[in-house]
């Protein structure tokens, strides 16, 4: 049976691999951070004629597609862009190992009027492989990672439980 990853999954691997574990195990802390819920409504709020939250298997779910092809991720700060960037590689690597090759990707930060085009190289796919590998090892165990503070622990959902 293949493993489930979401695109959450990836975003987090990317934030921080302890969030990722608490995450993996329910361990939920988002549903009341102010962040958050910032982030949600700016979702919400732009590009409302557009189709949005395209959810595909229970696993990516795309905050709009545009013509030509060309998913969309919508962000509120470039302050964690890489693993927004992987987000959105794995989207374009998740639709293109179920047939859907040749799709363009873009992130947008509204608030900003900025976006960034995201592309998939063999070697992102090679990446992916490795870091589906390591998130399927960190659900596997039983405690989190070991703590690291990191500069967006001051504005993380965990922040409290990491702190404790």
């Amino acid at each position: 049976m293949e493993e489930r990853i979401t695109g959450v999954m990836i975003y987090y691997y990317f934030v921080c691999k302890r969030k990722l574990w608490y995450f993996v195990h329910e361990i939920n802390m988002e549903n009341e951070n102010e962040n958050v819920m910032l982030g949600k409504l700016l979702d919400e709020n732009s590009y409302q004629r557009d189709d949005k939250h395209i959810n595909i298997d229970n696993v990516i779910n795309i905050d709009f597609i545009k013509e030509h092809k060309e998913l969309h991720e919508i962000k509120k700060s470039r302050a964690i862009e890489e693993a927004g960037v992987w987000q959105v590689k794995y989207y374009l690597y998740y639709l293109k190992q179920r047939g859907a090759a040749g799709l363009k990707a873009r992130i947008d930060y509204p608030l900003l009027k900025k976006n960034l085009v995201v592309e998939l190289t063999e070697e992102d796919e090679k990446r992916l492989d490795e870091v589906i590998r390591e998130i399927v090892t960190t659900k596997a165990q039983t405690c989190p990672p070991q703590f690291a503070s990191l500069k967006i622990c001051a504005k993380c959902a965990y922040h409290d439980l990491c702190f404790i």
